[in-house]
């Protein structure tokens, strides 16, 4: 294979010059001494954490209930909790083609939008998924981490997984570019009812509130979240003491508290049935946040909200719309709004927009953690992230991302142009989440030793329910249901090419990478010059000899008079006390090799490691501001001599690897102290 020489070392001039040859090995890949399958360690450290950190480390041992579930309101139901603002709506729609709606029809809806809250909601996620948690974390990708993380002996089943897991975790990208636009629709389209002739503003106000919401997230949003629970809490009465006056005009519509109804319309309804099945599945759309928050809020707080506050008031409120369906039909059109007295209309939709702004937020600082994990561990380059509230450790900004998904947004309201459009988009990419995350509770409990028929029988129930919500939802496919699964797919195919181009770059590092008893013996043998102060040079793992320092002595012919060589791991817990952060090796009387450990919800930060390491008298007291850093640069050219992936997936990669964002400012290591090394690669 050939390879061109390494350039010369040149000094690092701008902020944040660091090297992109080292970024990637303290992100997916665990530092270890000793050899494990590749695709087992990435899948255990992946799976345990990239959805498992949106904002605070678990606080459930120290908050009250009552206070942590005034504050999940708003972080957990925001999503779920403003459903009623379309669902009944599309749902009835559905049923009824030519625009007559029967009483049976919205009777049989309501009930199936009530049990469907009842079986998806309260009994699967509440009460039984919530039972697993790795760590006390959750998500769809904690569950696979459970699935034999470490003991499984088949490459390929593990690689499946990382697959399934990666899938599993961009479809929240595809839902978090359609929440915000359906949301905010939903919303506005309130004003239409008493005001028609303003209809045509209401796409161009969506726009502007959307294009605010995104403006203001480099501000951070700490002190939005502050009114999230409260919000949410008067949201949610007003919504039940709507639902209550609704009842009152139709009390007939309490028979759908029995399923009977459900089960009645749908066995007459015929081809229609896929459809109102998936127009009632927008009402658990947001459920998926019950599990995925676990760790920030604990499941008890989570629980008390939802059947204390959060399930009466959607079971009014969407009662309440079918008992005004069933007096007065053609309400159909905004049937939420219609439920409020004239006097209080504007209020309520001032009210309505306020709390989708909420679920719209809670979303995309979703999607920035995520992309934060999946940085961390190494599935997307490097990004700038931006840390908003010194005193909040999850209240981040990525620039790349919040854009990226503005536009996916308001293409996604200037596309589909109103709710009713945007339904069929919505519900695909979260029944899909929701019958992955089925598939592996049921191995997790398999693996617990719970009574394979049990288990089997109560998962293969709720997993032929999730089925057949996917199937509803997929009848909608070509009508914007493609949508959010083609941003899924196409972020899972950018991680996987990541993923696999650095794999075939460790190939090529270990073909070049010296043995650190060689190196030793060697300058030894040939010392170069010795000048003073203390070098730190950042390697991916801990044999060998990193690349910079290599290039350097045979370039530069100089030594420091101390060298420690640093490795940077991340765990697969949320954070590392100081006491087991540091593990120190020296290899000769000059040269040590230091391990940082970091979890997965801290920042890196090699300063401070060294630090500890420092206090603890582990390293040789050395004034920290007057190391030199020495990282890499690499430029990646493709080619077609590296078996592994098509040589126009190593373009793709290695234009990721050029736009990848230089580690210094994300290790924490002031720019004037780093030299970047720069060395080419055929791959």
């Amino acid at each position: 294979m050939k390879r061109s020489l390494p350039r010369p070392t040149r000094q690092a001039i701008a902020p944040g010059t660091a090297a992109a040859i080292f970024l990637h090995a303290i992100s997916y890949r665990t530092v270890r001494s000793e050899p494990t399958p590749k695709a087992v360690t990435t899948v255990n450290k992946l799976m345990s954490a990239i959805i498992t950190a949106r904002r605070e480390p678990p606080v459930q041992s120290r908050t009250p209930v009552a206070s942590a579930a005034l504050a999940c309101m708003g972080i957990v139901f925001g999503d779920i909790g403003t459903s009623p603002l379309y669902t009944l709506q599309v749902a009835v729609k559905s049923a009824s083609p030519g625009g007559v709606i029967a009483p049976a029809a919205v009777l049989g809806i309501v009930s199936l939008i009530f049990w469907s809250l009842i079986i998806v909601i309260s009994i699967k996620y509440s009460s039984l998924i919530m039972r697993a948690n790795n760590h006390g974390e959750g998500g769809i990708l904690a569950l696979l981490a459970m699935v034999n993380p470490k003991t499984g002996r088949s490459g390929r089943r593990a690689g499946v997984s990382l697959v399934i897991g990666l899938v599993g975790a961009t479809l929240l990208y595809g839902d978090g570019t359609i929440t915000p636009a359906i949301s905010v629709l939903s919303a506005i389209e309130g004003i239409k009812l008493y005001a028609p002739q303003m209809s045509r503003f209401v796409v161009p106000a969506t726009l502007i509130i959307l294009v605010a919401l995104f403006l203001i997230q480099r501000k951070g949003t700490s002190w939005i979240g502050r009114l999230f629970g409260p919000v949410m809490l008067i949201w949610f009465c007003v919504i039940g003491v709507l639902g209550i006056m609704g009842i009152a005009r139709g009390p007939a519509i309490l028979a759908a508290l029995s399923p009977i109804p459900a089960i009645t319309y749908l066995s007459h309804a015929g081809p229609l049935s896929l459809a109102i099945i998936g127009g009632a599945f927008l009402a658990v759309t947001g459920g998926e946040a019950f599990y995925a928050d676990m760790g920030h809020f604990g499941a008890r707080p989570i629980r008390f909200a939802w059947f204390g506050v959060a399930l009466p008031a959607l079971t009014l409120n969407y009662f309440g719309q079918g008992g005004l369906l069933l007096s007065q039909p053609g309400a159909i059109e905004n049937s939420f709004y219609q439920l409020a007295p004239e006097w209080g209309h504007y209020g309520l939709v001032a009210l309505a927009t306020v709390a989708t702004v909420i679920a719209s937020q809670s979303i995309i600082s979703g999607a920035y953690s995520l992309t934060s994990q999946a940085i961390q561990l190494g599935f997307l380059p490097r990004m700038n992230i931006v840390h908003t509230a010194g005193h909040e450790m999850g209240q981040i900004y990525v620039p790349v991302v919040n854009w990226l998904l503005a536009f996916g947004t308001l293409a996604a309201v200037i596309g589909f142009g109103s709710s009713d459009a945007l339904a069929g988009a919505f519900g695909i990419a979260v029944s899909l989440l929701m019958a992955i995350t089925t598939v592996m509770a049921t191995f997790v409990a398999l693996q617990w030793k719970y009574n394979p028929i049990l288990v089997f029988s109560v998962n293969g129930s709720l997993l032929a329910l999730d089925l057949l919500f996917v199937a509803s939802t997929s009848t909608k496919l070509l009508e914007g249901g493609w949508f959010p699964l083609a941003i899924s797919f196409v972020i899972a195919f950018l991680m996987l090419t990541w993923r696999k181009g650095q794999e075939i770059m460790d190939r090529v590092r270990l073909e070049i990478r010296e043995r650190s008893q060689e190196f030793i013996e060697r300058m030894k043998a040939d010392p170069p010059y010795q000048i003073p102060g203390t070098a730190v040079v950042l390697g991916r793992m801990t044999k060998g000899v990193p690349l910079p320092l290599t290039v350097n002595v045979n370039f530069n012919r100089v030594l420091h008079e101390r060298v420690l060589l640093v490795a940077v791991e991340m765990t697969d817990t949320p954070r590392v006390e100081d006491d087991d952060r540091v593990t120190v090796t020296a290899l000769s009387e000059r040269i040590a090799r230091v391990q940082l450990r970091f979890g997965f919800m801290e920042k890196p930060d090699v300063p401070r490691g060294l630090q500890c390491a420092v206090e603890r008298h582990l390293v040789a007291q050395c004034d920290l501001r007057q190391v030199t850093y020495f990282t890499g640069h690499e430029t990646v050219i493709p080619t077609a001599r590296q078996s592994g992936m098509a040589r126009w997936r190593k373009s793709l990669f290695a234009l990721m690897h050029h736009n990848a964002q230089q580690p210094g400012a994300y290790f924490n290591i002031p720019s004037t102290q780093v030299m970047e090394i720069g060395v080419e690669f055929e791959i």
